[in-house]
């Protein structure tokens, strides 16, 4: 499965990220927060090492259960990473 990843800024320079599967639009439910483009068209799947980096746990569940998957409050990634 190909991922679109966006980001949000968090306090302390933290950011969230949130992953669709690629072409698809962000859900209603998460379009309350103003998200930006972060990577297009990654690979995802269990074996995408550079999904690691966003710290989305669950992410093939997630999507299946939301249609989106995304970083966990406990997780959020520092800006520098």
């Amino acid at each position: 499965m190909r991922l679109d990843i966006y980001r949000r800024a968090e306090s302390g320079h933290r950011y969230s990220y949130l992953a669709v599967p690629e072409g698809r639009v962000i859900p209603e439910e998460a379009t309350n927060t103003d998200w930006e483009t972060e990577a297009r068209g990654l690979e995802g799947g269990a074996h995408a090492e550079q999904l690691g980096k966003y710290a989305i746990t669950g992410l093939e569940q997630q999507i299946g259960e939301k249609g989106y998957a995304i970083t966990s409050v406990h997780a959020r990634v520092d800006a520098g990473d």
